[in-house]
């Protein structure tokens, strides 16, 4: 099981361990582990190289919910390895112990697997850095920075696009609206223009009904 994974018993991070190598300098890398349970966890670090690797505490018992910080200093090297790749693996075992173990406390066989204890085991890489490869991380890091500039400055000029759409509409919907307007004022008027023409008419064929009626009404009877 690897540190990315995932254990039920304890996390690791980070998920490798990374040096800064330099020829004889001595470069070391913090592990921290915490403790996901109610439960007291003993731990035990072991690596493929002992003698290359400095680790402090590599036996201990963590108290539930917990945690703490494992330093692995790699020791001063004499000559760089080939292709700058490192084969070193690092082993972190932990399992279950009973409340209020100390480490002296600590069975022989406590992380013996023939024990019949459960055990559980994170599997870690080693990666060794270089100046030039952390100069290439600070590259990034100023890419992504001077990325993240752009993107701010081209903020403005999106919201002034989407204020000049916002005001297009907005005065497009004020034009429809007059336009809507005039035609019902219009068709109002034509409305009044009707009735007041029809009540013209309606009067002219009253008075020449009630003129042919008294002109009747007035004429000698034979």
């Amino acid at each position: 099981m690897t540190a990315a994974s995932g254990n039920h018993l304890i996390s690791v991070h980070p998920d490798e361990l990374k040096f800064q190598f330099e020829l004889d300098k001595q470069s070391f890398c913090d592990l921290k582990v915490v403790n996901n349970t109610e439960h007291h966890v003993a731990f035990k670090v072991k690596t493929t190289s002992p003698k290359k690797y400095f680790v402090r505490p590599n036996t201990g018992v963590i108290q539930p919910w917990d945690s703490c910080v494992i330093r692995v200093t790699l020791q001063a090297q004499l000559e760089y390895p080939p292709d700058m790749h490192c084969k070193d693996k690092f082993l972190l075992q932990s399992t279950i112990v009973s409340p209020n173990t100390d480490l002296d406390d600590l069975p022989q066989d406590t992380f013996n697997k023939e024990s019949g204890r459960a055990l559980e085991e994170c599997k870690l890489r080693v990666v060794y850095l270089t100046s030039s490869s952390s100069q290439g991380n600070l590259d990034d890091e100023a890419l992504m920075s001077s990325t993240r500039s752009l993107d701010g400055n081209s903020n403005p000029a999106i919201q002034q696009v989407k204020e000049e759409r916002d005001f297009a509409v907005r005065q497009t919907r004020q034009l429809q609206q007059e336009l809507d307007l005039l035609q019902r004022r219009r068709y109002r008027k034509g409305e009044l223009g009707f009735s007041f023409t029809f009540a013209i008419f309606v009067g002219l064929i009253g008075l020449m009904v009630g003129f042919l009626f008294n002109l009747l009404s007035s004429s000698p009877t034979t």
